[in-house]
């Protein structure tokens, strides 16, 4: 059956993440060796040995897991064979590497440098995220904009995860009023996210204008299969639609359960998940469609 492969963004990472197959595989060991070696610095170390804190920083999670995801396909070596990729947020790098739209380096560049402008974004205007179930996503969106309106604030949906979890991110003041709007309007919970910023919201404008300067600046190739990208939940194989997607999905909606309805409908039923703890993105499949075959490698 044909397979497509899926990878993970922020909240997959754990402690001690790759150390067991860098000790084990030598593809996987390489790919280590050259992160270390591309970003100047032991990430390495900070994955194997850190701990749960030092992993949660955005320059170390996002870099650490694009890294563990592509040591684990080149532990496949030829027997990687995907009939599509696609990514959750971050993740998207990563589909995009594994898809070879983007080189290992690129890819990891980019990465970095999408870490250090989202972190700065954060320090200089904060934000939140929280998480809402049980309400259907035009609920939700409604009452982000009936908020955004009355507040003249920023709160938007920013992760569409799978029918009834959605995400919202904003400036603290109106994420907290959509919360308790969102109870009022029946969500079985709505709760904040301990992250430091209002990812996927217009809050990250100005980590978006670096990040599209070094995108701009990255050779992008037709890669080996289509890439489902967020922003349009839609694959795409021409690099100047996937360099626009890319830049866009920084300020705008993460469209996981529409990406994952729209494989199914183009004939993809299994997926495999590289990653983080490989479970994320295969709980969510299955929510969307349980009929769904999913694994983790």
């Amino acid at each position: 059956m044909s397979k497509a492969y899926v990878f993970p963004g922020q909240g997959a990472q754990y402690e001690g993440m790759g150390k067991d197959i860098y000790m084990s595989d030598s593809a996987a060991r390489h790919t280590f060796d050259r992160a270390d070696d591309i970003l100047g610095y032991k990430i390495s170390e900070i994955m194997f040995e850190g701990s749960a804190d030092d992993l949660k920083e955005t320059r170390v999670t996002q870099p650490a897991l694009f890294i563990h995801a592509l040591a684990k396909i080149s532990m496949l070596r030829d027997q990687f064979k995907p009939v599509a990729t696609a990514g959750h947020s971050l993740g998207e790098f990563s589909a995009l590497v594994a898809a070879e739209v983007l080189t290992f380096e690129s890819g990891l560049r980019l990465v970095y440098e999408r870490a250090m402008a989202m972190q700065d974004a954060c320090d200089a205007d904060p934000g939140t995220m929280a998480a809402v179930l049980g309400l259907e996503d035009g609920i939700v969106e409604r009452i982000c904009q009936e908020v955004s309106d009355d507040l003249e604030d920023i709160v938007v949906a920013a992760n569409y995860n799978c029918p009834g979890q959605l995400v919202i991110s904003g400036t603290l003041d109106a994420v907290n009023a959509a919360i308790e709007k969102l109870k009022e309007n029946g969500a079985k919970r709505a709760v904040l996210l301990p992250v430091g910023g209002a990812f996927h919201s217009p809050l990250m404008e100005p980590a978006q204008e670096e990040l599209e300067e070094a995108i701009n600046g990255t050779t992008f190739r037709k890669g080996l299969c289509p890439v489902y990208q967020n922003y349009t939940a839609l694959a795409a194989t021409d690099p100047d639609v996937i360099k626009a997607n890319l830049i866009a999905q920084l300020t705008g909606p993460v469209r996981w359960t529409q990406t994952v309805e729209n494989m199914i409908k183009d004939g993809i039923l299994s997926f495999v998940e590289s990653g983080g703890t490989g479970k994320v993105l295969s709980g969510l499949i299955k929510k969307v469609n349980g009929e769904a075959i999913t694994e983790s490698l």
